[in-house]
């Protein structure tokens, strides 16, 4: 008998070379496929995620405030996994995205601070009933979001509160960066090293040092939130991988 085709979780990426990393390799781990889409290399969004388990939308150099139609028409296209009711998760750009769907603002900190590096999040009492959060995690964004009317706050953090939220009973976003293989955290220091000025950046040095001490935590933290999200199919109901 031929073997049944793996359900497919939407992958949205916003550049040429980009990779779903981590996340990509836990997915399809967990008994997924991905379904990789460009939109701003002009890939379509499908018009229902009926054929799909789910969907990620990652994050890029841009801004979900821009006027850009690729940018405009993910936003928009959110309706689609909302209205299905199917797990969605949007990742630093993709939660921003998520954010102004649902009527909340994307902004810059009042004091110019960016996150780039690595940095402390706190659980709220919500977030620590649903999975074991890890004390620091990888950040590199210059905006922000606020909550929307609705949302739960799942984690925060000093300089921009809003790390992560749930928005219904399948719709997550989080404002930082488990995704990053080892590759990638290198290829993100070369090519964002300009950004290491700005107000609240760390230096390169410290990102991939800060690896070594923390990215386990974090790569722990994402098994379990992507099984969370995405009901691996590969996970047995009763398993438990908390640490």
């Amino acid at each position: 008998m031929p073997k049944a085709a793996k359900p497919k979780i939407l992958v949205v990426l916003h550049q040429e070379l980009s990779s779903p990393g981590r996340v990509g390799h836990m997915l399809l781990e967990g008994g997924f496929d991905l379904d990789i889409r460009r939109p701003p290399l002009g890939d379509p969004l499908p018009e229902t995620l009926s054929h799909h388990a789910g969907a990620v939308v990652f994050g890029g150099p841009m801004s979900a405030n821009d006027a850009d139609e690729f940018v405009r028409r993910e936003t928009d296209w959110l309706s689609v996994p909302l209205k299905e009711d199917k797990p969605f998760l949007g990742i630093c750009l993709g939660a921003q995205m998520l954010v102004n769907h649902l009527g909340g603002k994307v902004e810059s900190h009042q004091d110019g601070l960016v996150e780039i590096g690595w940095y402390p999040i706190e659980p709220t009492e919500a977030g620590r009933e649903l999975v074991h959060w890890p004390e620091m995690v990888y950040q590199f964004h210059r905006e922000g979001f606020s909550l929307p009317s609705g949302a739960t706050l799942l984690a925060k953090a000093d300089a921009y509160p809003n790390q992560a939220f749930r928005y219904g009973a399948n719709a997550w976003g989080i404002q930082f960066h488990a995704e990053l293989t080892r590759a990638m955290m290198q290829r993100w220091v070369v090519r964002g090293a300009h950004r290491f000025v700005l107000p609240g950046a760390q230096q390169g040095r410290d990102h991939l040092g800060g690896r070594f001490i923390w990215d386990m935590h974090l790569k722990r933290w994402l098994g379990d939130f992507l099984d969370l999200v995405f009901h691996s199919p590969n996970r047995h109901p009763d398993e438990k991988r908390r640490a």
